[in-house]
């Protein structure tokens, strides 16, 4: 009798890792994908971070011109003191027609708005690195390029959406990577690609780095991104947090030059 309870729960277990193993991790694009290259660092991320740019290619700033090659960048700190912590950013701030913010961008969110925190001397003396919401923020985030961070209210997903820049024609890009802040937990953060057809590209996880840098990009051969689902830790800012939680927020965005889909 015991030996054939041991059999059954041999099976059974035997059955459990076989449905987990059908599961693409994170870190894995699903069957038929075309094979990205990967970048991803913690700590000093710096040389990761110019590899990254270097693959996608020259900066064409924030001009409403379009490009056949070539990357945009966003670091948050052209943003105004108005729209800033602890206001909400408008959704498609770096979508303008005029330079220097037509980057082809357009941000979104399930929870209350996107914010990007306030920076040293702002007018009304709100606290840097999203000390608004929890004191204790200040001084556990960090900016990589000074000093605005980027992070969703109320959500801890954002869905970034490409455009022509300085138009509304949807877009495809070859990458996207981003640097967080933060990141505490294995698998806690993660950009999910996904192509015109919303079919997922493949979910990555970004690199562990307690109270520092992480750094994660993800290149294709071609431009094919329509949207990233960016996961940032595993709750929302809040006034809130402990052991239980991990949350993360991000410094400077990198993609490649948004193309007309096909």
């Amino acid at each position: 009798m015991r030996s054939s309870r041991v059999v059954r729960s041999f099976v059974l277990a035997s059955a459990f890792v076989t449905g987990l193993a059908a599961v693409a991790p994170a870190g894995a694009s699903p069957a038929g994908t075309p094979k990205p290259q990967v970048v991803k660092s913690a700590g000093a991320i710096a040389p990761q971070v110019d590899q990254f740019r270097s693959l996608l290619g020259v900066d064409n700033g924030g001009a409403p011109v379009q490009s056949t090659t070539g990357r945009r960048e966003i670091n948050w700190d052209s943003v105004p003191d108005e729209l800033a912590a602890p206001n909400a950013l408008p959704a498609d701030f770096f979508n303008a027609t005029t330079e220097p913010r037509a980057r082809g961008v357009v941000l979104e969110t399930p929870g209350d708005y996107v914010a990007v925190s306030a920076k040293t001397g702002n007018p009304a003396g709100v606290p840097v690195r999203f000390g608004d919401i929890n004191p204790s923020y200040t001084d556990t985030f960090r900016a990589f390029s000074e000093e605005r961070l980027f992070s969703p209210v109320g959500s801890n997903v954002v869905n970034l959406h490409f455009n022509v820049p300085g138009t509304t024609t949807p877009a495809v890009v070859n990458g996207f990577g981003a640097v967080y802040t933060d990141v505490d937990k294995k698998e806690s953060a993660a950009f999910e690609y996904f192509d015109a057809k919303n079919k997922s590209l493949g979910k990555f996880a970004v690199p562990v780095s307690k109270d520092g840098y992480s750094f994660l990009g993800v290149a294709f051969p071609s431009p094919i991104v329509a949207r990233v689902k960016i996961v940032y830790g595993n709750n929302k800012l809040g006034p809130k947090d402990g052991k239980k939680y991990d949350v993360a927020v991000m410094d400077d965005f990198i993609y490649g030059e948004p193309q007309p889909r096909t």
